[in-house]
């Protein structure tokens, strides 16, 4: 079941108070050997290219480069990571399903995602962003199984919900939620965003930190 109200005040407060801390970029990590040890509680942050990933991860932190973004898809080509408040670490994958890129490196990078997926084990839950202008796609299909088949615990969060209108947005997120609801490893809620105008990013920043460290 879809969830669009807001979370509880206390969950907002915390999530509001860890995205507010320190975030720093740690490295980029092209190869499986340069993923770095961590002891944080890890979200993995995935998606098509030109979802709106990069856009996401700034709004959440409030820093307009933290992340760069780009209207040219493919162009993250290593997994970024980011602590947030030395309390979480932050992953943001390579954009899948199209990149102006040579398809070699885009099958290197496919793998990348899909091997750290599959055997991360500091991951808590890995957001998996579809645009609300388009849907699930069959890119995002295949990402869900792949998730499924991990136990890699995944939850949908809907990008861009400014651009599409309230009624065709209603109906978008309804099937997101029931498609969702058929995969063993995806949370039950589905969050709404939008980087622009702000909305729906304090329940994400609260889910979030539910997941973060104490302390």
């Amino acid at each position: 079941m879809a969830d669009q109200s807001l979370s509880d005040p206390e969950a907002i407060d915390a999530g509001r108070r860890l995205f507010a801390g320190a975030c720093r970029f740690v490295l980029g990590a092209a190869r499986l050997e340069h993923i770095p040890e961590s002891r944080l509680p890890e979200i993995a942050v995935v998606g098509r290219s030109n979802v709106g990933k990069s856009s996401l991860i700034n709004a959440l932190v409030g820093q307009k480069q933290l992340a760069r973004t780009s209207n040219t898809p493919g162009r993250t080509q290593e997994i970024n990571f980011f602590v947030i408040a030395e309390r979480l670490m932050l992953a943001d994958l390579p954009g899948y399903g199209y990149a102006r890129a040579p398809k070699g490196q885009v099958k290197r990078w496919t793998g990348l995602i899909e091997t750290y997926l599959a055997g991360r084990q500091e991951l808590k839950r890995t957001c998996l962003l579809v645009d609300a202008r388009h849907g699930i796609k069959p890119t995002d299909r295949d990402m869900m199984k792949l998730l499924d088949q991990a136990a890699q615990s995944f939850q949908i969060v809907l990008t861009k919900a400014d651009k599409v209108p309230a009624a065709e947005l209603a109906g978008t997120l309804a099937a997101t939620a029931a498609e969702a609801a058929k995969h063993p490893a995806a949370h039950p809620d589905v969050i709404v965003t939008s980087a622009r105008t702000g909305a729906g990013l304090e329940d994400l920043r609260a889910a979030l930190a539910t997941l973060a460290s104490i302390g």
